[in-house]
């Protein structure tokens, strides 16, 4: 999946460090990720690439990469275009070097966490960024906000040699996925399932269990994916304000589907080598 970068380290530790000219920095405009151009290839660009530039006060240490720190550069100053571009954060999608997609997602959610929480929600005035830890406080009230991560079921449904996939009315691509959504407040991970599949595609579905969770920066969640089971007799009646259509489909013959870097996509896979644990 997307998150898997080995032999490449990912450490999201927080701790509280000055910016060196070796580390590196991320420095979004109007949504968009700059990298450093070298040749033909793309790399996350360092301090260092910007000789007598002023940063250290409005950086923001995020995590780090390998023996190397990450920060968020707050700062608006001018880009030379012949030696950096920018890229929109679903160009990481299919980037090849996996290190620099997964830092350059990670560092997107969080500048998107940064940049919604200047002003506290609770009294109005405005925040600043904690020292010891990754989190912002209220300069008046001290309420302490932290990153918001949203917890999504996402349900691989077989019956048989049979799997259920849906094409959503929102998705990007016209390609089929599973049912997903997210959890409710008081509702556990398995009623979420139970309910999602219900709301989306009509069926009802048994022996639920769980897959294993992936980290997606995209939206801010945490994908927690399941398998279950539901015969496949039942009609399928789809909820029209979030699916086109749905329908069974039996391997060997599966329509195009998202890629092995998201968990459906590991998923589907696995079904289709019947490598389910069914």
């Amino acid at each position: 999946m997307i998150q898997d970068i080995a032999p490449h380290i990912f450490n999201n530790q927080f701790i509280n460090s000055e910016i060196t000219e070796n580390d590196y920095i991320l420095y979004f405009s109007e949504g968009k990720l700059m990298l450093k151009k070298n040749g033909e290839d793309l790399d996350i660009p360092q301090f260092m690439d910007f000789p007598g530039l002023n940063i250290s006060a409005n950086s923001i240490f995020l995590f780090s990469l390998n023996d190397k720190n990450c920060f968020l550069v707050q700062d608006t100053f001018e880009i030379n275009q012949d030696l950096f571009i920018f890229e929109e954060i679903n160009f990481f999608r299919t980037f090849k070097k996996k290190e620099v997609a997964w830092v350059s997602i990670v560092g997107s959610q969080l500048m998107n966490w940064y940049s919604h929480n200047k002003f506290c929600g609770k009294c109005g005035h405005p925040t600043s960024t904690k020292k010891n830890e990754r989190a912002i406080t209220c300069t008046n009230c001290e309420t302490t906000i932290y990153p918001k991560i949203s917890p999504a079921i996402i349900v691989g449904i077989t019956s048989g040699d049979k799997i259920l996939l849906a094409r959503g009315r929102h998705f990007r691509s016209s390609f089929y996925s599973f049912v997903a959504g997210y959890a409710d407040i008081g509702e556990s991970l398995e009623d979420a399932v139970i309910r999602e599949v219900k709301e989306e595609v009509g069926i009802d579905v048994q022996n639920i269990r769980y897959y294993k969770s992936q980290p997606w920066p995209f939206s801010g969640s945490m994908m927690i994916g399941y398998w279950a089971e539901a015969d496949e007799k039942q009609p399928i009646i789809i909820d029209d304000n979030e699916i086109l259509e749905a329908a069974w489909f039996s391997r060997g013959n599966l329509p195009n589907h998202p890629a092995n870097i998201s968990i459906a996509g590991e998923m589907i896979e696995l079904f289709e080598r019947n490598l389910t644990g069914d």
